[in-house]
């Protein structure tokens, strides 16, 4: 396996591997990573698709990628995919799958027309004093020395960030900056969090600093992550011959070692709650999904929150990572994600409105008609002041198929689930569904007197309550995170967000194709490169343009240094002026005319 770059090898198609017929393959867990690497094998590895077995202890394919209408509760979403133009591995992918709405078209090529037409932007960022507008206007509001504190972490080696916290390398004025209302409610980051993990970010997403204000860089699918996505994939899978086998909960894989070899040799499972195994070969290829951030999801409903004899849903993959990792310690180091479920817990609802109530309230904040069918508030909207810290966001609508057109679907969730609430005098994690919609039409600016009856009677909500939610943002080390073919597997790969993978970023969907792409390649000998990430981290144009704007128009130059230093600028400008140099740093605002002076 190795990484490439350009369009030479991205529209090229491998040679079929040798041996690929006598080959067979497992995959644990049908989330996005396991079906991707499914549709590898079958694309790039031209393995026959009835040798293909995806095991999934759930009753649904899709893990974290849900989106369903369950007839108890209404429409659930746990959570949403922000995607972007440099995901190279998941539009490779994509490229491949067919649309299930438009014959002779793939899934890229529709969502690809859908974010041309509509193309996304924010209105309205944050909200203040219940529902006005708070005026964030694109600004960072960094000081001087918050700027400093991020330029420093971003030239940080990774081995000196390894077990540190965000709040190891930034104090308030990173803390107080608009900037890091932007950052923490749009990746989910806490202070208690990685600042190794915060740097990857940073720099894999550099090109975008100018859009994340009003996430003009993001692109969103057209309905439901499941629909616009994972059904598809499936279809795909299933035209092809690849055998879902659900309620297959996989409890360990024991291997055995020879010399350097590390060999998969059994799965052990439970199928419809009997203990089953299935013996391996070297030609029994096995690809795990090691943890999961809905592991353990409790669902809440309208009338009930989503605690003490809620539903829980449990796959078992942090057991059954942990059962693997005690035989090697290359297989990583799961206790670093999933002990603390206080500082890796948040909670998100869906909203669903009935009538044309609430509808007037979001429209004075995002400014559009959520009914439209266009993009509705572009990205999230978070309320600066709430106790939650709650933010909310309305993809375009409808968000499901079977969703009425007068419905909209809004996706609520809270950083702060312990925390008393502004109008709820409760923790959210406490809440009922109609209690959290209460909560959060108080911050849409509803009169007071009116929130009871439109909570009860104009919307239904449904709660979830994720313990693991941002697990992998904890604090680590290298070796933390598996890599995806550890040292020494010939017939073994692990797969998702808790694979390690050099330069890419968890919590995206990028992330769970690219290690699906690289396990496959890895193990079955594709002769193709797997597309590298995005280098703008090395691009000198993204990295003055970025300097900039998160300066606020700010020119790098005229920060003051320190004593000497300072003294240096006007010579070195003196020396690049009539040079390339002088035009690059004009073109991305760095030098100004006022300094040729």
């Amino acid at each position: 396996m190795y990484y490439s770059n350009g369009n030479y090898e991205a529209f090229a198609r491998p040679e079929k591997p040798e041996g690929v017929d006598n080959k067979y393959a497992y995959l644990v867990g049908s989330g996005l990573a396991s079906l991707a690497a499914a549709c590898f094998l079958v694309r790039d590895g031209q393995m026959p698709g009835d040798h293909i077995t995806i095991l999934e202890a759930m009753d649904i394919a899709g893990g974290a990628c849900d989106g369903i209408n369950d007839p108890t509760r209404g429409f659930v979403m746990r959570g949403g995919r922000e995607m972007e133009n440099h995901f190279e591995c998941l539009w490779d992918l994509f490229r491949s799958i067919p649309s299930i709405e438009t014959p002779g078209v793939s899934v890229l090529d529709e969502y690809y027309w859908l974010n041309k037409h509509d193309p996304n932007y924010s209105l309205c960022r944050a909200t203040e004093n219940r529902g006005d507008d708070a005026h964030t206007d694109g600004k960072f509001n960094l000081s001087q020395k918050g700027c400093m504190e991020i330029m420093k972490l971003f030239m940080t080696k990774d081995e000196d960030l390894y077990d540190k916290t965000i709040e190891d390398v930034f104090d308030e004025e990173v803390f107080d900056s608009t900037f890091w209302l932007y950052w923490r409610t749009m990746f989910a980051f806490e202070n208690w969090h990685s600042a190794l993990e915060m740097k990857l970010y940073f720099q894999r997403f550099i090109h975008h600093i100018g859009g994340l204000p009003d996430f003009s860089a993001l692109k969103f699918t057209k309905y439901n992550q499941y629909d616009s996505l994972i059904l598809p994939m499936k279809r795909y899978l299933e035209a092809a011959g690849v055998k879902f086998q659900f309620n297959t909960q996989v409890t360990n894989v024991v291997f055995e070692f020879e010399g350097d070899k590390k060999i998969a040799k059994t799965i052990e499972c439970k199928i419809d709650g009997e203990k089953k195994e299935i013996p391996l070969t070297e030609n029994d290829l096995v690809f795990v999904t090691n943890g999961s951030c809905t592991e353990g999801t409790i669902y809440g409903d309208q009338t009930h929150a989503p605690v003490g004899n809620a539903e829980v849903r449990n796959s078992g993959c942090w057991d059954l990572w942990k059962n693997i990792a005690r035989q090697d310690p290359s297989f990583g180091h799961p206790e670093k994600f999933c002990s603390d479920i206080e500082k890796t817990n948040w909670e998100s609802a869906t909203v669903t409105t009935l009538d044309d109530k609430i509808i007037p309230y979001i429209e004075r904040i995002c400014k559009r008609d959520p009914r439209s069918g266009k993009v509705v508030t572009g990205g999230i909207v978070s309320c600066k002041d709430s106790s939650w810290l709650l933010s909310w966001t309305i993809n375009r609508q409808v968000q499901f198929k079977e969703q009425s057109k007068d419905q909209v679907c809004v996706w609520v969730y809270g950083l702060f689930t312990d925390a008393i609430g502004d109008f709820v005098k409760k923790p959210m994690k406490e809440c009922t569904g109609e209690e959290i919609t209460q909560e959060w039409l108080y911050h849409l600016g509803v009169p007071v007197n009116e929130i009871a009856d439109l909570a009860k009677n104009s919307a239904i909500c449904v709660p979830t309550m994720m313990p693991y939610i941002t697990a992998f943002f904890m604090p680590r080390r290298k070796g933390d995170r598996p890599d995806v073919i550890p040292d020494g597997c010939v017939n073994f790969a692990f797969l998702g967000q808790f694979a390690e993978t050099p330069r890419d970023t968890i919590f995206t969907t990028e992330y769970s194709v690219r290690t699906g792409m690289e396990a496959v390649y890895g193990l079955l000998g594709v002769d193709r490169g797997v597309p590298e990430v995005w280098g703008s981290v090395y691009d000198v144009r993204e990295l003055l343009d970025s300097s900039v704007k998160l300066m606020d128009g700010k020119s790098p130059l005229e920060i003051e240094l320190p004593g000497p230093l300072n003294a240096l600028k006007k010579p070195v400008i003196k020396a690049i002026k009539g040079t390339v140099i002088e035009k690059l740093l004009r073109d991305h605002d760095v030098l100004k005319d006022y300094m040729l002076k």
